[in-house]
């Protein structure tokens, strides 16, 4: 069986990996100064400077048409898709693939970002091997359950602006000064102890990498994440290195993400893989 896997440009996927992996990328749609448009028309650094600008899901008719096209050269599809929590990009895609019919399974990954993109690279590579429908489900939700994403901003200002974290606005403002830390999981941003400093905060995440090791033989599958902040990405990328990971990147945060938690955001998204997953 031949199965198409689809996702959503919050997965902050490489266009390289997109190209290699014949991944299907649907784009988030922005709102700036009352006009929309497609996520990618215009640059980052462009779009941080707009005050106006707010983001939406792609639609149903987005996603029934790319499952479609995707369906004429496979016999079945996946689609997996930013937090369901976050964005109503897995909604649009629920009534997409029950508009088609046939064998279109859709998954909420729980997550965003390059975290997503790890899921989906899982699903791309169970479809390689050969792996049924079921089977590529499957592994999608093994890593969805295994999945971490932590990082850190020079400032939650947007993410409380956002109204995603619900209850921090009061502890952002305490806080003024330092680098806040966050993990992502399970569908939702979770605080975490703040450093004093940039370099205590990617020192804490590479830690909790190397704590998350399980016993035993296991592969690493990480990535690395930024938003304006490239420089940063690649030194925590070369940095976690030591671990030999086997999947190993960095993506940036599209616009619809950085809408959210502003500019300047570094972190990790990665998995551990043991011999028997």
């Amino acid at each position: 069986m031949s199965v198409a896997i689809i996702t959503d440009s919050a997965a902050a996927m490489p266009p390289e990996l997109v190209a290699r992996h014949g991944i299907t990328v649907v784009p988030m749609w922005l709102t700036v100064r009352g006009e929309p448009e497609l996520e990618g028309e215009r640059s980052l650094e462009e779009l941080v400077t707009e005050d106006r600008v707010t983001t939406s899901a792609p639609t149903p008719g987005e996603f029934e048409a790319s499952i479609k096209d995707a369906l004429r050269a496979h016999d079945a599809a996946v689609v997996l898709t930013i937090a369901s929590s976050m964005s109503a990009t897995h909604a649009s895609a629920l009534i997409a693939a029950q508009s088609v019919g046939g064998d279109v399974r859709v998954i909420d990954t729980a997550t965003a970002g390059v975290a997503e993109a790890l899921v989906v690279l899982a699903a791309v590579r169970a479809a390689v091997a050969g792996a049924t429908l079921s089977e590529i489900e499957d592994r999608a939700r093994m890593v969805i359950g295994r999945v971490r994403l932590v990082a850190t901003l020079s400032s939650l200002d947007h993410l409380v602006r956002s109204g995603r974290v619900p209850g921090v606005a009061g502890w952002a403002g305490r806080h003024l000064g330092i680098n806040p830390l966050f993990e992502f999981r399970e569908g939702k941003v979770h605080r975490l102890r703040p450093a004093l400093s940039q370099e205590a905060a990617l020192d804490r995440i590479l830690a909790t990498v190397r704590r998350a090791r399980p016993e035993g033989e296991a592969r690493l599958h990480v990535a690395a994440l930024h938003a304006l902040a490239v420089d940063v990405a690649h030194d925590l990328l070369e940095r976690v290195g030591e671990l030999d990971p086997v999947t190993a990147f960095v993506g940036e945060f599209g616009p619809v993400m950085v809408v959210h938690t502003g500019p300047r955001l570094a972190g990790l998204a990665w998995w551990w893989e043991s011999p028997s997953a």
